[in-house]
């Protein structure tokens, strides 16, 4: 049996593989599936696509770098210069959209495997698509996750784990802990 505080070891099969892709459906999902080639060749990893408004819809697209160094003004110039023009092929949006690239940031979307046992022991919301337990709404100490439930110790000490694909959206919530963490981390790159 495993130490749920323990984050998984990395797996290397295709369900993890998948379970590294962050989640999209519909527009968010063709955009995902045609950036994402570019994105990989490029070094970068996505951590998701949202698309806001109605009038002149805007494309936002989060990534991380794959080296885990951290993030630069260049690098989303580069994203954007290679999304753009992915995207002005593909034609996804019809009419005018804007693009906008950007980091994670520190209280970032947690949309991959990856995310979750990264920031394993920070803490986390979550709301989910159908309720669980009676409620959409859960925070607690992320535990990690699989290619199909995410964990999470609530605030009452119990652990919970929720199927990945009724997670509507999960972030990292900014305390001390995660500011003092990723400060560490950008001092080892």
């Amino acid at each position: 049996m495993t130490d749920p505080e323990t984050p998984p070891e990395p797996a290397t099969t295709p369900a993890a593989a998948e379970a590294d892709l962050p989640r999209h459906e519909g527009l968010e999902a063709r955009i995902a599936d045609a950036i994402l080639p570019s994105l990989g060749q490029m070094g970068y990893e996505l951590v998701r696509v949202q698309v806001s408004g109605k009038e002149r819809p805007v494309v936002q697209i989060m990534a991380d770098r794959a080296d885990e160094a951290p993030f630069t003004v260049e690098d989303c110039e580069a994203i954007s210069h290679a999304v753009g023009a992915v995207l002005d092929v593909e034609d996804p949006i019809k009419g005018e959209w804007m693009l906008e690239v950007s980091s994670a940031g520190i209280d970032r979307p947690l949309t991959r495997a990856k995310d979750w046992n990264r920031y394993a022991g920070h803490v986390a919301t979550i709301e989910l698509a159908i309720p669980q337990d009676g409620r959409k709404r859960f925070k607690g100490i992320a535990l990690g996750a699989d290619a199909e439930v995410a964990r999470l110790k609530l605030e009452d000490g119990t652990e919970a784990a929720f199927p990945r694909g009724n997670i509507r959206k999960a972030k990292l919530v900014l305390t001390d802990e995660l500011i003092a963490a990723t400060a560490a981390d950008a001092k080892r790159n």
